[in-house]
């Protein structure tokens, strides 16, 4: 490096050449630079490249372009990535316009092939129709010669003196039968594509194996019909067309709410198109949420199917009764009630009518079930009994007898004459609009007055005969056998005017009587067969529960295979306990059983649903009210029969008044188990059984808990027991008892005590623990206790009329003189349920 005239040379050696340049007050002069006889010129900022250094080395980038801070380095690198960069997008262009074309290529190449095999199947289909032609024609040709060949042998033989046909002619049939015999185009094909065959001609022998199945030799040919649909769908796929298949319409059964799901199956259709279907209609629902009939009746016409609308209720159309034809209906017996007040001798009536002694087994000498017997009489009539109880508890089994019954006989004691149970009886046999015989009983005792017991029915509008009524009566004795042929023959001949007729030979109908829950056998239904034949083996629906006849048992504890009309039997194979009074209907599916009944259970769970709630607030509000003033007695009941459960249910419902009440938390039928026991102990509630007992574990767990369990056999024992125990709840009755009056003639400030009022004892008594009022004008203006009682200097607990003694309020001190003190006592007297 030198120094020349203040200015700055910068020398580079190499072994290529010399390069100088030279700077002078900050501006750079073109400097000549020789390397192998090329003359690169370097230019000013400002100037271009010189044509002549086109394709020599880059020029070096221009100072006043290049950003602060970057160098000539750096500079470079930058414009040789920038290079390489767009080369890499022309070489990727280039690769995709390639790949553009042979993609359209492939698209050529696969319609040529389409339009290719389209021109084969359509030479196939050319070549098969010229085929059947000729086979045609041939077969044309071979009925012609047939025809001729008999023509000729039918001619005379003058015909054979006829010229000879040309030798062309002659032999023209024979070369066309063996143009008929060499074999045609495509019986190869056909040969090739039959099943093989054994050596006796006939199909294929043998098993089928993998390997043939495989080789496809043999097995089951596509039809021409299948070959032809599947090259046109191919066909119309490579063209880009859309397959259009043929619109099936469904009618969907659409009941009052449907799950989408279930929505789209029945009418054969995608979930997603349906809940997009749904969402053009503003409803967000996934497949699993559950949408009402409206909406989906629109969603089942957008896809154009046809709407039936069902509800759940229809489910019980199976079981509608449809009428009988005149011609198959034939006499059955009569179904008798016996009804009346409670120990008038029904059940005494009936034992002598059938012989038999059910009234010793009764506890208690009442009848508490109601019960159904079959008996035959002397002349052969064949009479259905109901047996119902008469005490005031068991309305609801006499009016159960009264809806299945024929005839209703009211007994009556002459000894009693009407009582409350046997107008209850006469308004039931009105109510069900039936026939009454009246059958007066006990007219062996002394005190029997039969004409009395005629003269009070007239007060209920039953006229009998002996008063030119149209109400039969007969006297009875059931203990001495009195007049019971003369009442046989009374129901025979009402039985005989109702003329009553059954089809034996339909699905049977019939009314539950009585139900209950056997320890060995399970739940058990007393069934009146109404119309057509129960078999064992049918399947049923009775209420909320189903099932099917395991075995049929008569009032004489016979196994029988079947019972017609008019006849009570015991069914066995029910699920579930039935209601007493419920309608068991045969059905011919399990599955249509099972439906009816869950729909039956879901129904009535709504419906006390509904029946608890309340519907607005202020309801609520007075339900909870209501519910904190009354006192509430729980309890749980567990009886031997259903009928004996819903008597005792309703009896204990009716005992109580607006301060306390009975509340029956559970009641059902079977013996006690430590289920009942549980539910009691959380309820704080006693268990009664009626005719039944807890199990061992029910009674160690009862003892362990602390719960009480009472067993009666007698209902009214129970109810009694009951309203003795809900009295307990009442509040006692408070009474004032006034004992005296006293007058203040002087009013004294005592130091610690306060004003003592000086009184004199004008009327009665007064004492230290009685109740005081306070008296001004005549107007009461306290009422509390005497904190004091004093005569002369003494505390007394008393002071008699006449005598002065000293008194001073508890808490209060505002007594003038001149006030009157009403003294009394409060009595507290127990109530009771009436």
């Amino acid at each position: 490096m030198s120094d020349t005239d203040g200015k700055k040379t910068l020398g580079l050696g190499g072994k290529s050449g010399q390069v100088k340049q030279s700077f002078s007050h900050g501006r750079t002069k073109n400097v000549v630079v020789e390397k192998k006889r090329k003359r690169v010129v370097v230019p000013k900022p400002g100037q271009g490249t010189p044509a002549g250094a086109q394709g020599a080395t880059p020029a070096r980038p221009d100072p006043a372009r290049r950003p602060a801070g970057i160098s000539d380095a750096e500079m470079e690198r930058r414009l040789k990535a920038l290079a390489a960069a767009k080369a890499r997008e022309s070489e990727e262009a280039a690769a995709r316009e390639a790949e553009e074309q042979a993609r359209e290529e492939e698209r050529q190449r696969r319609r040529e092939e389409a339009e290719a095999r389209e021109r084969e199947e359509r030479e196939r289909e050319a070549a098969l129709r010229a085929k059947e032609e000729e086979d045609a024609r041939a077969k044309a040709e071979a009925e012609a010669e047939a025809t001729a060949k008999a023509t000729r042998k039918a001619e005379p033989p003058a015909a054979a003196a006829a010229p000879a046909a040309p030798l062309s002619e002659r032999a023209r049939p024979a070369s066309a039968q063996e143009a008929r015999k060499a074999p045609k185009r495509g019986d190869d094909d056909r040969q090739s594509r039959a099943k093989p065959r054994d050596d006796s001609g006939g199909r294929r022998a043998g098993k089928l194996t993998l390997k043939d199945a495989l080789s496809g030799e043999g097995g089951r040919q596509r039809s021409l019909a299948a070959m032809k649909r599947k090259q046109e769908r191919a066909r119309q796929k490579a063209m880009g067309q859309n397959v259009s298949r043929e619109k099936v319409v469904r009618e969907v059964q659409l009941p009052e709410t449907i799950v989408v799901q279930e929505l789209a199956n029945r009418m054969a259709e995608r979930v997603a198109d349906v809940v997009k279907a749904l969402m053009k209609m503003g409803v967000m629902a996934t497949m699993n949420q559950t949408i009402d009939a409206d909406t989906a009746e629109l969603i089942i016409d957008e896809f154009g199917h046809k709407v039936l609308r069902v509800s759940d209720a229809d489910v019980e159309q199976v079981i509608a009764q449809a009428e009988d034809k005149p011609e198959d209906l034939q006499p059955r017996p009569p179904i008798i009630t016996i009804m009346g007040h409670v120990d008038h001798g029904k059940t005494s009536l009936l034992d002598a009518i059938r012989q038999t002694n059910v009234v010793s087994g009764e506890a208690g000498g009442i009848t508490q079930h109601i019960g159904a017997y079959q008996v035959t009489t002397e002349g052969g009539a064949v009479l259905s009994f109901l047996d119902t109880p008469g005490h005031a508890a068991f309305t609801s089994m006499r009016a159960r007898g009264a809806n299945v019954t024929d005839i209703v006989v009211l007994v009556v004691a002459a000894d009693d004459s009407v009582m409350p149970q046997t107008i209850e009886a006469i308004n039931h046999a009105k109510a069900a609009k039936v026939p009454m015989i009246v059958a007066i009983n006990k007219c062996d005792k002394p005190a029997a007055d039969p004409n009395k017991v005629r003269t009070e029915l007239l007060q209920h509008e039953v006229v009998v005969e002996a008063m030119s009524g149209d109400v039969q009566d007969v006297e009875v004795s059931a203990l001495t056998g009195k007049g019971l042929d003369t009442l046989l023959e009374a129901i025979a001949l009402q039985a005989e005017v109702l003329e009553l007729t059954a089809n034996p030979d339909r699905t049977a109908m019939g009314a539950v009587i009585e139900a209950q829950l056997d320890v060995g056998r399970g739940p058990v239904a007393t069934v009146l067969v109404q119309n057509g034949t129960l078999r064992q083996g049918d399947i049923f629906v009775v209420g909320e529960q189903w099932g099917k006849v395991r075995a049929l048992i008569n009032d004489q504890g016979e196994r029988v295979k079947e019972a017609g009309p008019s006849v009570p039997v015991e069914v066995l194979g029910i699920n579930g306990t039935p209601e007493a009074g419920d309608v068991l209907n045969v059905v011919s599916s399990e599955a249509q059983a099972r439906e009816i009944a869950e729909y039956r259970a879901q129904a009535a769970k709504d419906k006390r649903a509904a029946a608890g709630a309340a519907t607005t607030l202020e309801q609520l509000m007075a339900k909870a009210k209501a519910d904190q003033d009354v006192a509430e007695l729980p309890v749980l009941v567990k009886a031997d029969v259903q009928g004996s459960a819903e008597a005792i249910v309703q009896a204990l419902e009716k005992i109580g008044n607006d301060e306390v009440r009975v509340r029956v938390l559970h009641y059902g039928v079977g013996a006690i188990t430590d289920t009942d026991v549980g539910l009691a102990e959380a309820s704080g509630a006693p268990i009664i059984g009626f005719n039944v007992r807890a199990n061992a574990s029910a009674r160690n767990s009862a003892n362990q808990k602390g719960v009480e369990l009472r067993y009666y056999s007698i209902i009214y024992d129970l109810v009694d027991d009951i309203k003795a125990a809900a009295s307990g709840l009442l509040s006692a009755e408070v009474r004032e008892n006034f004992i005296g009056y006293a007058e203040i003639r002087e009013v004294f400030k005592v130091s610690g005590v306060g004003k003592v009022a000086g009184c004199l004892v004008t009327e009665g008594v007064a004492r230290r623990s009685a109740g005081v009022r306070l008296l001004r004008d005549n107007v009461v203006i306290h009422e509390g206790t005497l904190k004091t009682l004093k005569r002369f200097k003494d505390e007394v607990k008393e002071v008699i009329s006449g005598q002065e003694c000293g008194m001073a309020f508890e808490n209060y001190d505002d007594i003038r003189q001149g006030d009157v003190i009403e003294i009394f006592e409060r009595e507290e007297i127990e109530r009771t349920l009436t």
